[in-house]
């Protein structure tokens, strides 16, 4: 994600009844109930500890548009699949912040670190602090950071490629900071998966040919952004969960129909898998809903089923 109008959203501060379902969000969609499905395997975890912003804190408006924790997110749908799937004694550990980037990762400072129910002052330090003080421990870490650096760089005239510069420079030089803290820290049975991010921005797709062209200049910025991101992880030997793929982020080519209108397919995916197409006052809004979530937590499953055959 690097249109800071879209991006901006990510980890907005969280509204009263955080502890509140959504009340506007559609079902647990059918890309989860596949990934939920085969045969069982030996436990392999006793820790999952989720990292990140407002994705991995499950945030989504509620039927005011007011954000609440849903108890949706993807790291929740991820805790249960592997409880699912014989590590039932798995204890869920989730430190995210709505708002964070990667500069308050790891200075402090998250912009709704009240709001989200959090008692750390700085996520990194409690994250490392959480790794040191299981040393022995089976630890499957994920982590989403770094939407958050380009907030606001976009406006009426357009995007802002000083402001998206800014951001991912500093993204560049951040998310590798992080990623050694948490390997320093790290047992020998600590597993860390990362994440790349969807284009909300590709809703703009739908308000006519000046939205066709910006959505289109998002993706541009959007692969860039995500480059960056998995550049640094394989740096580190972390796998990625590829989000931007699963969402068909760079697909304008293929169609389908969305409310009687042809459309690209990732418009679709966008409009159905987030709330960024929903009317007001619910929408426009960056964040996933329940089958969005489901299908992010489903890249990150796809990983994981994949290294226990291994």
């Amino acid at each position: 994600m690097v249109i800071a109008c879209a991006l901006a959203a990510i980890g907005t501060a969280a509204g009263a009844g955080a502890a509140q379902a959504s009340t506007a969000a559609p079902g647990h969609g059918t890309a989860a109930a596949s990934a939920h499905r085969g045969q069982p395997v030996e436990p392999k975890y006793d820790y999952y500890l989720a990292l990140g912003d407002s994705l991995a804190w499950g945030y989504q408006p509620n039927s005011t548009g007011a954000g609440i924790k849903s108890g949706h997110g993807y790291a929740d749908d991820l805790a249960a699949f592997l409880r699912s799937h014989d590590d039932r004694q798995l204890r869920y550990v989730n430190l995210s912040c709505p708002g964070e980037n990667t500069g308050t990762m790891i200075n402090g400072d998250c912009p709704d670190l009240a709001g989200s129910g959090q008692t750390y002052t700085t996520q990194l330090a409690a994250a490392v602090a959480f790794l040191k003080a299981h040393p022995h421990a089976r630890i499957l870490v994920t982590l989403d950071i770094g939407a958050n650096n380009v907030d606001g760089c976009l406006s009426a005239s357009g995007i802002s490629e000083s402001c998206v510069e800014e951001g991912l420079t500093a993204a560049a030089g951040d998310v590798p900071t992080i990623l050694a803290q948490l390997k320093a820290a790290a047992g020998k049975h600590v597993t860390i998966l990362g994440m790349n991010y969807y284009d909300p921005f590709l809703a703009e797709w739908l308000t006519g040919a000046a939205g066709q062209a910006l959505a289109q200049e998002s993706v541009g910025l959007s692969t860039t952004f995500n480059g960056i991101l998995d550049s640094a992880y394989a740096a580190y030997g972390v796998e990625v969960a590829d989000v931007a793929s699963a969402f068909k982020t760079s697909d304008f080519t293929d169609t389908t129909s969305l409310d009687g209108l042809t459309v690209p397919v990732n418009v679709a995916d966008i409009c159905t898998w987030t709330w960024m197409c929903a009317p007001a006052p619910v929408g426009p809004n960056i964040h996933a809903t329940n089958t969005g979530y489901a299908v992010i937590a489903d890249t990150f499953e796809s990983l994981l089923r994949a290294q226990r055959r291994g």
